[in-house]
């Protein structure tokens, strides 16, 4: 039997899909070592870990305001303001977008994951941009599957540490948990996915570079950690830039500038972009003015 099915059989609380993660994490272990969720066991394996249960968070509604770009009886599409986080977890109980969701658009209560309603891909919390989150179970399930298939479309802009040489690549280095600090992600875990980052440069200043970014695979913090690993981390990254990053950004300078994607139910393709935010715009008129 696989690991992930072994656990959520024998412990009623646990789904599969938290057994999944709680693998893939390293909170649980087989025999002292991480494995994969797939991972066949056999009757002398040791299985050692905790099951970590989600919050039982209550969720409220919250007048918080949304800046949307695109609406339909199916979907919307947001672009999520930097600092604001897209739905409660540890730390992050209020003032997420789920709680203005629910404001907004209560009958979004009950689509997908029960304490992430809509919600069907994510951004960090200081990433801004464009977002799609699904009105009903129709729409949620048909975005899902495009997510998973990959056939949706991404495009980032992003502003790196440094004069980047060439005018485009490709960045094809594996990424999972870090083996030391579990809180990050590392191209160089032994138990790493596949991550797929292609990019193109836009504008060159005397420090700092300006790219477009564009996601195949969706690993979390996937274009922080691979700019970082080509020796250009993004401005103002907390965790994978710069120890003292002098550039005065506030926050990480990524934003999801584009969406494309097939429509659930108008079979049709939808194009999306999101302006920019303030900060990034200002950031970036300071740039022109230093040249």
């Amino acid at each position: 039997m696989r690991l992930d099915t072994l656990i959520a059989d024998c412990i009623k609380s646990c789904s599969r899909s938290l057994a999944v993660r709680l693998i893939r994490n390293g909170t649980i272990q087989l025999n002292a070592r991480s494995v994969k969720p797939g991972y066949r066991v056999k009757s002398s394996d040791q299985i050692t870990g905790a099951i970590i249960l989600p919050g039982p968070y209550m969720l409220e509604a919250e007048a918080l305001d949304l800046a949307v770009l695109y609406e339909d009886e199916d979907l919307i599409v947001i672009n999520k303001a930097p600092g604001m986080v897209v739905h409660p977890g540890a730390g992050h109980h209020k003032n997420t977008l789920v709680n203005a969701l629910l404001y907004h658009y209560p009958d979004i209560e009950g689509v997908g994951m029960q304490h992430r309603p809509g919600i069907i891909h994510r951004l960090d919390k200081d990433t801004s941009g464009a977002l799609v989150i699904a009105k009903n179970a129709r729409a949620h399930h048909h975005l899902s599957v495009q997510f998973e298939n990959r056939t949706i479309k991404k495009k980032y802009t992003a502003l790196v540490h440094g004069n980047v040489k060439q005018e485009q690549g490709l960045i094809t280095l594996e990424i999972g948990r870090h083996p030391v600090d579990r809180k990050r992600m590392s191209t160089r875990s032994s138990r790493g996915r596949s991550a797929e980052t292609s990019w193109q440069v836009q504008n060159r200043w005397e420090q700092v570079t300006r790219l477009n970014v564009f996601l195949k695979t969706g690993r979390t913090h996937q274009i922080r950690v691979h700019l970082a690993a080509i020796h250009h981390p993004v401005v103002g990254d907390p965790v994978y830039g710069k120890k003292k990053d002098r550039c005065g950004s506030g926050r990480q300078m990524l934003h999801a500038e584009s969406l494309e994607f097939l429509h659930p139910t108008q079979n049709k393709n939808i194009y999306i972009t999101a302006p920019w935010p303030a900060d990034l715009l200002n950031f970036v008129k300071r740039l022109d003015n230093r040249s």
